[in-house]
């Protein structure tokens, strides 16, 4: 049901991550971005192949990322396709070695749904840091919220 996408599916990340952007629920993707990290997006298909489902994951530093880009389409929604994205990118951000995954977003029953524990938005600076200079409202967004998910125990440090 999950892939990876390839670089057909270009234009149709963009155009699905895109429909949400006008509300603030994802930021505008070019083409190119999506090509650029079409190995870190995984999408979902429906009918005829068509995508209706897709999320990434942007490293922030060797034990930290983001879930970044999550977003059905509303033909699609209600069939668990949010849930099972969110926990693909949990396990892909596991795999690669991530200690902890956060994302921002309206909906905090989907997240908390998923193992994630709300926290403030200054419990990451290096968001803040980034956005502030990609695109402001990204932190602004009052009733957006902030959700992590410890994918493992930090290692302790070598003595």
């Amino acid at each position: 049901m999950i892939s990876r996408p390839t670089e057909r599916d270009v234009a149709a990340i963009a155009a699905l991550n895109n429909m949400f952007a006008p509300e603030g629920k994802t930021l505008r993707r070019t083409k190119q971005f999506v090509e650029e990290h079409l190995a870190d997006y995984r999408v979902i298909r429906g009918e005829h192949g068509r995508i209706v489902g897709i999320v990434a994951i942007d490293e922030y530093s060797p034990s930290l990322a983001e879930l970044v880009g999550l977003a059905v389409h509303p033909s699609a929604r209600g069939r668990g396709y949010g849930v099972a994205l969110i926990e693909e990118i949990a396990d892909l951000a596991r795999r690669r070695g991530f200690d902890e995954l956060f994302a921002t977003s309206f909906s905090e029953k989907i997240f908390e749904a998923c193992g994630f524990k709300k926290v403030t938005l200054d419990h990451f600076p290096e968001k803040v840091l980034r956005y502030t200079k990609i695109d402001r409202t990204e932190v602004e967004m009052a009733e957006k919220h902030c959700f992590t998910r410890v994918l493992r125990e930090a290692r302790p440090a070598a003595a």
